[in-house]
């Protein structure tokens, strides 16, 4: 027989979850997952009198036992009820009853539920819009490009994070001209499991040209586990804003992880019948794990080929002419990433870009 809590009621502060439910063991996995995740919860053993808690909390957490106690309150988004009980059929029915959102059955549904909570603790909003940039063959420029969009993305006053996913690339933060600065790099997460905290990520992370850069370091480290990426790159989008990664040619499970984070992705491609061939084994590979497959066609062009034709080659839209210019294959040489300046074709490629994607978004 479940205990019934005695605990005082406790106020939350701003922004946290609510927990309704008379069950001492179950308030205390509650109070246990709420902790994982960084929340103070509200606690209750019904709906608050002043009816402000229930109607402002972000997220409800009812326990099973306390359904009775909410009938009829306002309905609301946001409320999971959550029991122990697997094999009780009645439980959708009450969650109806209450206008539950969710029905979580512990243990089994704890991670979900430490995700949830996490999220309402950061306030969560619109997750990142995350883009992807390959390359079609090497040395198609796809790091430089990913730099510069980064770049622009900070320059026009959004949160950005530059991920660098080539372990072989030689590293991004060397593109930027930062490997000497401070802050954490991928090996650092190689052990992440579970939920990785956005505003934890982006503090450990070097800073530079005001975008945060998560590249590589130059240990022996070249592959990161799967959990991790999926952990890592999930708290990147939860901050909202832009991420930007930079993806190998290769298709891993570790890359199939940030391809399944990817909202969309450029193809790099030279204008050339070699290049276009290799990007054809790169597009059908990323197409199997990628919906939204775009491609950027760099000059200058062979014979018989322009922009349009390397698309309608690859039967992939295309998102635009990347221009010639030197700081496309390289940083300048005072130091400045691609695109730093605001002015030139490359910049304005990226701020067409961003512009293009952030409408079809929907505004980030």
């Amino acid at each position: 027989m479940a205990r019934t809590a005695t605990q005082e009621p406790r106020p939350a502060t701003a922004g946290q979850p609510l927990i309704i439910t008379e069950d001492a063991e179950l308030l205390d996995d509650l109070l246990r997952l709420c902790a994982a995740a960084g929340a103070t919860p509200e606690v209750h053993h019904g709906v608050p009198e002043r009816g402000s808690g229930w109607e402002a909390a972000p997220l409800v957490l009812v326990g099973d036992d306390a359904v009775h106690r909410v009938r009829g309150a306002t309905r609301r988004q946001g409320v999971v009820l959550v029991g122990r009980d697997q094999d009780d059929a009645g439980v959708w029915k009450r969650a109806v009853e209450i206008g539950a959102d969710n029905v979580l059955m512990l243990p089994e549904g704890e991670q979900w539920l430490v995700d949830r909570i996490a999220d309402v603790a950061e306030g969560v909003g619109r997750p990142a819009l995350t883009v992807g940039v390959i390359g079609g063959r090497g040395g198609a420029g796809a790091s430089t490009l990913a730099c510069a969009l980064a770049v622009t993305s900070a320059r026009e006053g959004l949160r950005t994070l530059l991920v660098d996913a080539d372990p072989l690339g030689g590293g991004l933060d060397v593109l930027l001209g930062g490997e000497g600065a401070d802050g954490l790099r991928w090996p650092a997460f190689a052990a992440s499991r579970g939920r990785v905290g956005g505003g934890a990520l982006e503090e450990s992370l070097p800073r530079l040209h005001s975008l945060r850069v998560l590249s590589w370091d130059r240990g022996d480290c070249v592959a990161i586990p799967s959990q991790a990426v999926r952990a890592v790159l999930a708290a990147a989008r939860r901050r909202g804003g832009t991420v930007v990664v930079d993806l190998p040619r290769r298709l891993d499970d570790g890359v199939a992880e940030a391809l399944a984070q990817t909202d969309l992705a450029l193809l790099v491609v030279p204008a050339e019948l070699r290049a276009v061939a290799a990007a054809g084994r790169v597009a059908a590979a990323v197409g199997m794990v990628l919906r939204d497959l775009r491609v950027a066609v760099r000059g200058p062009y062979a014979p018989g080929l322009d922009d349009r034709e390397v698309a309608r080659l690859l039967g992939l839209p295309l998102a635009g002419e990347v221009p010639v210019e030197p700081g496309l294959l390289r940083p300048d040489g005072g130091g400045r990433p691609p695109g730093a300046a605001g002015r030139g074709p490359l910049a304005r490629f990226c701020t067409r870009f961003w512009e293009q994607a952030l409408a079809e978004a929907g505004g980030v």
